[in-house]
C-alpha cells in the first residue's frame, strides 16, 4: 500500500513527480480551505505531511491525523510546526536545511548590491527620462556581519569573502571552530563592527527580535541590513523607525511579519529594497528541496535514520 503524503506547499508542483515516481500517493491542499477539507476527509490515511515553516502544522491538525508518522518541512525554518505536539505523538520532523542555500545566498547578495548601489532608484530615474549618476558606496573590502552561520550563512560568507574581498564576522549561539571568521559574542557586538548586517538565522521564539532598536543603532547611519531569514528576527517597528530617522542607511527585505501583507510605512521609504519572499525560489532549489523530502521519506519508511532531523522537545 502506498504511503499517503499531504502536500501543503504551493511552490514545488513541477517537482512533485519525484515523489510520485517513488510510489507515494499525494493529496494536494495548498489553500487553507483545501487543507481543512483534506484533513477532514483523508486524515485517517495520511502518513506524511509536506509543509513550509510559515504554513506550519498545528497540534489540532496532528491530532486529526492518527496515522501521521513524519512531517517534512521544505526549507530550514519550521517556526509554525508544533514540535511539542509532534514529539508527544512520536512523529518525526525533518527540514530542508541547505537545499536552497545557494539560491538564498544569491538573493541576499542581489538585495545587498541593489540596495547599496542604488539600482532601483537609478532604474526608476532612467524610466522617468532622468540621467542622475548616483554616487553610491562600493562593496569591495567592506565588513560583513552574518547573524546565523548555517548553510545559508556560510554560502553568503563565501560569496562576500571570495567575490568582494569582505571581512566576515558572525554571531551564533555557539562559536564555530571550523573556520577563520571572526566570532562576536552577541548581536550588538556584531552590528557595531560591520558595514552590512545579514540576518540568516532561523525564526521562532528563541530568535524573536534579536535585531532590535539597540542593534540597529549599533549598526549605525552608514550600515545596511539584509533579512533573507524570517521577519520575526527583526523588530519591524524598530526597523521602520531607524530607517525613517536615518539611524541606518538602508534595508533589503525578503521576509515580512504578515505575508503577503507589507506595512505601508515600509513601502513609503526610499531606502528599502523589498522582494516577496522569493530568496529560496529557483528551479534548482525547488528540485533540491523536493529531492531531500524524497530521500528523507525513503529513509524513514525503510527504517533508517532520516537525513535532516529536527530536534524535538521531550514528550509531555
Amino acid at each position: 500500500m502506498a504511503h499517503v503524503v499531504l502536500v501543503l506547499v504551493e511552490t514545488v508542483n513541477d517537482y512533485l513527480p519525484l515523489l510520485e515516481r517513488e510510489g507515494f500517493e499525494l493529496i494536494l491542499a495548498p489553500t487553507p480551505s483545501s487543507r481543512a477539507e483534506a484533513i477532514a476527509e483523508h486524515g485517517a490515511r495520511i502518513n506524511a505531511v509536506l509543509t513550509r515553516g510559515p504554513l506550519g502544522l498545528y497540534a489540532e491538525e496532528i491530532a486529526d491525523m492518527p496515522s501521521l508518522l513524519i512531517i517534512c518541512v521544505i526549507g530550514a525554518g519550521y517556526e509554525h510546526v508544533d514540535l511539542q505536539a509532534a514529539s508527544n505523538r512520536g512523529v518525526v520532523v525533518t527540514n530542508g536545511a541547505g537545499a536552497n542555500a545557494s539560491s538564498v545566498a544569491d538573493h541576499a547578495m542581489a538585495l545587498l548590491l541593489s540596495l547599496v548601489r542604488g539600482i532601483p532608484q537609478a532604474d526608476a530615474g532612467i524610466r522617468r527620462g532622468e540621467w542622475n549618476k548616483l554616487r553610491q558606496p562600493s562593496l569591495a573590502g567592506k565588513r560583513m556581519g552574518i547573524l546565523g552561520l548555517g548553510a545559508v550563512g556560510m554560502a553568503i560568507a563565501k560569496r562576500a569573502a571570495n567575490g568582494f574581498d569582505m571581512s566576515i564576522s558572525y554571531h551564533t549561539r555557539q562559536e564555530r571552530h571550523d573556520m577563520h571568521y571572526t566570532y562576536c559574542k552577541n548581536v550588538i557586538e556584531l552590528a557595531s563592527s560591520v558595514d552590512f548586517l545579514i540576518v540568516a538565522t532561523p525564526g521562532g521564539s528563541e530568535t524573536r527580535h534579536l535585531v532590535d532598536t539597540a542593534a540597529l543603532y549599533a549598526l549605525g547611519r552608514n550600515g545596511y541590513l539584509i533579512n533573507i531569514a524570517r521577519a520575526s528576527v527583526v523588530d519591524t517597528q524598530a526597523l521602520i523607525d531607524a530607517l525613517a530617522k536615518g539611524k541606518i542607511a538602508g534595508a533589503g527585505l525578503d521576509v515580512f511579519d504578515d505575508e503577503p501583507e507589507v506595512p505601508d510605512a515600509l513601502k513609503l521609504l526610499g531606502n528599502v529594497v523589498m522582494t516577496p519572499h522569493m530568496g529560496g525560489q529557483s528551479p534548482e532549489a525547488a528540485e533540491g528541496t523536493v529531492q531531500m523530502v524524497v530521500n528523507n521519506l525513503l529513509a524513514f519508511f525503510a527504517g533508517q535514520p532520516v537525513l535532516t532531523p529536527v530536534r524535538l522537545p521531550e514528550p509531555q
